[in-house]
């Protein structure tokens, strides 16, 4: 089992490097960081002014190279069909799945930049999207890391592991 880490736009080495670690803590198994793909450009909403997820996992499905879970982080604010943004998204089925670092950021809502609150909530996603692809569902428990997040506060508040519930399920 392998995890590819694929940027999609720029990315900042310091915030691969910090994922990089923390998922390989989490899960024990190799991650590797890829060379970054472009956005793509059909993703863009200009009546919203965010990028569909969606195209973010069907780029990634077709660009995929290893045999294990591929996780996209780009920085574009996304959303999906139905929902106002998302923080990410998974595809079980194709093993992968995407993070944004957009809406993560303190400074989207005119508060300091903190680089280390920025990496706390960035592995969290990262889990998070990385255990539906290891086909895990939502967690009723709201510290952990399978709890759906509706707001910052969610992501907040959970811890970056499985509860001992969710722990046995996850399926490497």
């Amino acid at each position: 089992m392998e995890i590819d880490l694929q940027p999609v736009g720029a990315i900042s080495e310091n915030i691969l490097q910090d994922l990089k670690q923390g998922l390989n803590r989490t899960f024990g198994c190799p991650v590797k960081i890829s060379k970054p793909l472009s956005i793509p450009t059909t993703a863009y909403d200009s009546d919203r002014d965010q990028y569909l997820s969606d195209a973010f996992i069907d780029l990634l499905k077709h660009s995929r190279k290893a045999k294990g879970s591929v996780l996209g982080v780009t920085d574009v604010n996304l959303y999906t069909r139905g929902l106002n943004f998302v923080f990410g998204q998974a595809s079980e089925e194709g093993g992968v799945a995407v993070i944004s670092l957009n809406l993560l950021r303190q400074e989207n809502y005119g508060l300091p930049a903190d680089p280390q609150l920025l990496a706390e909530r960035s592995l969290k996603e990262a889990i998070h999207e990385l255990g539906h692809t290891f086909g895990m569902g939502h967690c009723r428990d709201g510290n952990c890391i399978m709890h759906f997040s509706n707001s910052l506060i969610d992501t907040d508040i959970k811890k970056p592991f499985f509860c001992g519930r969710c722990r046995p399920q996850l399926k490497l």
